[in-house]
């Protein structure tokens, strides 16, 4: 037998032989049975050495390509099935390709990043990264961090519990279905119409199901029909922006007791409120008897950190920890104990009064280029606190149309009819600014209102 072998590759020759026959034996080019050329002879060959092509057939040998018999020498192994995967493989993009020509993005999941404090950060990772953290956490998170989340919600938003009531976890989605794996499938829910996207598929994901509540300028309505569980963003609704006024969170309360229903309050971007005073949080005037609590750090540091917690009644510890004794923890110990340290001093109530003032500088930037550029015919709606606003466009311009011509001119802007369930007759596009700085986002808009007005 004569095999064809070309050793002009940069790994070793013995490596190139055994691939280049490997190759030829999977595509079926050398079929069961043949017998390969002698070592002297394929060492002739091929102008290398008798070891060279050993060491190859060795290889071969060990993995089940060949076999060999006793002074005859190396055949090919006969296989009753196809090795080889079919060429045309489908292709699936990771992710969607956003063009290089995008100058400015107006994404309301984005922060400061350059007014992280990195320096500390850097410290604090080198404190806490050694020998004795190499083990993961308990499942409901590092008891320090616990502590400091406990101690920090009561002073912030009165809500007064205990370290053994917060249960760590890596984001809102996923302490979201930690809770539904809990409550089981036969549970109802009600989310805001409006609402939160991620939250409602991470619900149906998880087999329950879901009623659409909708929202007016109070915030949430009271559900009308039998739920066991109502979904709600109080404290800065999403998207639309607007703050549960008192009397809606008194009657949602009063609802939730003669119902046995539970509220889960997503607190989010309750730590940004710009105008009037704070509104008291649903599990401060309930003190956690039907308000299941969600907090999340994903703002006030980095979305990147994935630290984010929930308070439950004590009423439901005890079973919730009986039905996650086998968990384990999805969040890094290391970070749980810098979060913890950097809290515990005072570091991030100092980060958070920093911030407050850095966005307070750019939405106001970002209402006055609106006024500047825009004419009146172009509303802003939930100015009240946050990190991003909702702009309510003329009819004569499409959800699609405004962020086409948006794009077209480097501009990513984002669409608002994705958070409704039944659709919506007004054209609503969202826009973020806490990623952005004071010049981009007076640039921005300048060339969106060239775009669209």
């Amino acid at each position: 037998m004569e095999l064809s072998i070309s050793l002009t590759g940069d790994s070793a020759k013995y490596i190139q032989i055994y691939e280049e026959i490997r190759q030829s034996i999977l595509s079926k080019r050398l079929l069961g049975h043949e017998q390969l050329p002698s070592k002297r002879a394929l060492a002739r060959t091929l102008d290398v050495s008798v070891h060279t092509v050993k060491e190859a057939y060795e290889q071969l040998l060990a993995e089940g390509y060949v076999y060999s018999k006793e002074r005859s020498g190396y055949f090919i192994a006969p296989f009753e099935f196809d090795w080889v995967q079919d060429e045309q493989q489908h292709e699936v993009p990771l992710r969607t390709i956003i063009s290089n020509d995008i100058q400015y993005d107006f994404h309301n999941g984005h922060v400061d990043n350059e007014a992280f404090p990195y320096s500390l950060w850097h410290k604090l990772l080198k404190k806490h990264v050694n020998k004795n953290n190499l083990s993961i956490s308990p499942w409901a998170g590092e008891d320090l961090l616990r502590s400091e989340i406990a101690r920090y919600v009561q002073r912030s938003r009165g809500v007064v519990c205990d370290a053994s009531q917060v249960f760590v976890y890596g984001g809102t989605q996923s302490q979201l279905q930690a809770l539904s794996l809990f409550l089981g499938p036969q549970s109802k829910v009600g989310v805001e119409e409006p609402g939160f996207k991620r939250a409602h598929t991470t619900l149906r994901q998880c087999g329950l199901s879901t009623e659409a509540i909708p929202v007016d300028k109070a915030g949430i309505t009271l559900p009308s029909k039998t739920i066991h569980m109502l979904y709600t963003t109080p404290a800065h609704q999403f998207p639309l922006g607007m703050i549960m006024t008192v009397e809606r969170r008194a009657a949602l309360l009063q609802w939730a007791n003669l119902n046995e229903a539970y509220i889960i309050e997503d607190d989010y971007d309750s730590e940004f409120r710009y105008k009037g005073l704070p509104i008291p949080s649903l599990a401060k005037m309930d003190q956690l008897q039907q308000v299941i609590y969600f907090g999340t750090f994903s703002k006030t540091l980095l979305p990147s950190l994935r630290i984010s917690y929930m308070i439950l009644p004590k009423s439901l510890i005890a079973s919730f920890n009986a039905f996650n004794h086998d968990q384990k923890s999805v969040v890094s110990r290391v970070e749980q104990l810098v979060l913890a340290d950097f809290i515990a001093q005072g570091q991030f109530d100092k980060h958070l009064a920093k911030m407050r003032t850095v966005y307070r500088k750019k939405q106001q930037a970002l209402l006055t280029a609106i006024s500047t550029h825009f004419s009146e015919e172009f509303q802003i709606i939930g100015e009240k606190s946050g990190l991003h606003i909702v702009m309510k466009l003329p009819n004569r311009l499409s959800e699609k149309n405004a962020i086409q011509l948006a794009q077209k001119i480097g501009i990513l802007v984002y669409p608002c009819s994705t958070s409704y369930q039944h659709g919506t007759e007004d054209t609503l596009i969202i826009l973020g600014y806490g990623g952005l700085t004071l010049q981009q986002i007076d640039e921005g808009i300048a060339l969106l209102a060239s775009v669209w007005q």
